[in-house]
């Protein structure tokens, strides 16, 4: 069966790919993301900034870099303590 419709063509990916930056919103998609589900874990889990803050180890500043959707220079090291804090575990995996 051949494609008619005339509106499909290449995906998403590939235009972000000819547009040269595939990478760098991937890469802002995935801090979205992971930034997100931190901070939906610490809200369900009643937790205050403060008090998670604490919790990791580090400033109340440091944690609201991690929380900040736009800041994708976050260290893994620092991810992985904002994961514990809430009670989850950071996977990082090549694929």
């Amino acid at each position: 069966m051949t494609n008619t419709n005339a509106h499909i063509g290449s995906s998403f990916d590939d235009f972000l790919r000819e547009d040269g930056v595939y990478e760098e919103a991937t890469t802002q998609a995935v801090k979205r993301v992971i930034a997100w589900q931190i901070d939906q874990r610490r809200r369900q889990s009643g937790l205050s900034k403060t008090a998670m803050a604490l919790r990791m180890g580090t400033s109340r500043m440091e944690l609201n870099r991690v929380l900040d959707p736009d800041n994708d220079k976050v260290r893994l090291d620092t991810l992985r303590r904002a994961a514990m804090a809430v009670g989850s575990e950071l996977r990082v995996e090549l694929v």
